[in-house]
C-alpha cells in the first residue's frame, strides 16, 4: 500500500489458481471450467469445449495483482473465486473436492501476504451438510474469514429450509457472507447485448434478498453478516414497490415473516459497485454508509478500473464518510480491525 493513503479494502475481488488439474477426467463427467494458457498474459476459461472467458494473468498472480494494488492505492483485497467454479450442479462429492482445491490455495495466499490479502471460501451448497462441514474447515482450519456463495442453489432460493443450517454456522462461527449472482434467471431470454450481466445481475441480487428477508433468514439470524455485491443490484431501486406489496398483499409476502422488508435496511452490507455517483448517494441514504463497502469486481471489465475512484473524487462526501465507504465498512462485515492491516 502507497505510504500517506486512507486505507483501502476491496471486498469484492475473485482469484483463480495459476492452474487447474483436468477437472472433466478428475470427476468423470462433464459441465467443468478448463483453464488453459494459450498465450502471456491471459488465460482462457472453457466448459465442455466451448468458450467462456479470457481472464487477465492478475486473476491468478498475486505478485502482479499486489502491483497493480500498489498502483490503485488499495492495502487490502477480500479474494474469493470466479463464481463460475461454484459447480453447485455437479455430484456433491465431486464440488466438495473443487471447493476444498480452491479453499486451499485462497488461504495459501493468504498466508504469503496476511496483511493485503484476506480470504473467503466457496462450498457445496448443494449438500448443506456438506457445506457447512467446508465452511467450519475454512474458518477453523485455513483461516478464512467467512464465505461467498450465489443468489440461488440451482432450484432452490436462499430461503430454502435447507439451506439455514449453512446460514446459522455462518451466524454461530462469526464468519461473513458475500452473496454473488450467478446462473442469471431468465438467460435464455438474453441472448444478445450482455444482457444476463447488465440485467439478469441486479435482478438475481433483489432475488436473493427478497428471499432472505420474506423467508425470514434475515430475522431468525440477527448477527450473521451478509454482504451483497453490485450494491444489492435491482433491490434498492425497487424496495418501495416491495415494501408496498408486503402491505398490500400480505397473504402472498409476509407467509413466513411477518415483519416489514424496510425493517432490514441497515442490517446487512452491500458493496459499492454502482458505477453511478448518484445511484451511489442513493444506497447511502437508504442503507447508510457503515453499510456500504467498497467493492470493485477486479479484475474484471464490468468492475471500477481503479476500485475507490468514484468514491475519492465525489466532493460532497465528508471525509468521514469516505473514510466508512473505503475501508470502514469493509472492518465491520469482515470482523476485522484498522490495526490487522495497517503495516
Amino acid at each position: 500500500m502507497r505510504q500517506g493513503l486512507a486505507l483501502k479494502i476491496d471486498v469484492h475481488t475473485h482469484i483463480l489458481p495459476p492452474a487447474l488439474p483436468d477437472l472433466g477426467a478428475r470427476y468423470g463427467s462433464g459441465g467443468f471450467v478448463r483453464m488453459e494458457h494459450l498465450r502471456p498474459g491471459s488465460a482462457r476459461l472453457t466448459i465442455d469445449g466451448a468458450f467462456f472467458r479470457d481472464v487477465p494473468e492478475t486473476c491468478y498472480n498475486p505478485a502482479l495483482r499486489l502491483e497493480e494494488c500498489d498502483r490503485h492505492g488499495v492495502g487490502v483485497q477480500v479474494l474469493s473465486t470466479v463464481p463460475v467454479m461454484f459447480s453447485y450442479r455437479a455430484r456433491p462429492e465431486h464440488a466438495l473436492d473443487l471447493a476444498r482445491l480452491l479453499n486451499d490455495h485462497i488461504a495459501a495466499t493468504v498466508r504469503e501476504h496476511p496483511r493485503r490479502f484476506v480470504g473467503l471460501g466457496t462450498l457445496p451448497m448443494q449438500d448443506p451438510d456438506a457445506a457447512v462441514r467446508e465452511m467450519e474447515r475454512c474458518v477453523r482450519e485455513l483461516g478464512l474469514l467467512g464465505v461467498q456463495i450465489g443468489t440461488h442453489v440451482n432450484a432452490w432460493n436462499l430461503d430454502r429450509p435447507e439451506l439455514f443450517p449453512v446460514f446459522q454456522c455462518a451466524s454461530d462461527l462469526g464468519a461473513c457472507v458475500f452473496v454473488h449472482p450467478w446462473e442469471m434467471l431468465g438467460s435464455e431470454r438474453m441472448p444478445k447485448y450482455w444482457l444476463p450481466w447488465l440485467v439478469g445481475m441486479p435482478a438475481e441480487l433483489a432475488l436473493g434478498l427478497c428471499s432472505l428477508i420474506f423467508g425470514g433468514v434475515l430475522e431468525r439470524l440477527p448477527r450473521l453478516r451478509i454482504a451483497f455485491a453490485h450494491g444489492g443490484g435491482a433491490f434498492p431501486g425497487t424496495l418501495g414497490r416491495i415494501e408496498h406489496g408486503f402491505h398490500a398483499r400480505p397473504d402472498l409476502c409476509a407467509v413466513d415473516n411477518p415483519v416489514s422488508p424496510r425493517s432490514y435496511l441497515g442490517k446487512f452490507f452491500v458493496d459499492s459497485l454502482v458505477h453511478d455517483p448518484d445511484t451511489l448517494r442513493f444506497l447511502l441514504r437508504l442503507v447508510g454508509p457503515d453499510r456500504v463497502a467498497l467493492g470493485s469486481d477486479y479484475p474484471f471489465p464490468l468492475g471500477e478500473e481503479v476500485p475507490g475512484r468514484m468514491i475519492e473524487t465525489m466532493a460532497d462526501l465528508a471525509p468521514d464518510v469516505k473514510d466508512l465507504l473505503l475501508a470502514g465498512a469493509a472492518l465491520q462485515f469482515l470482523g476485522r480491525r484498522r490495526e490487522d492491516f495497517l503495516p
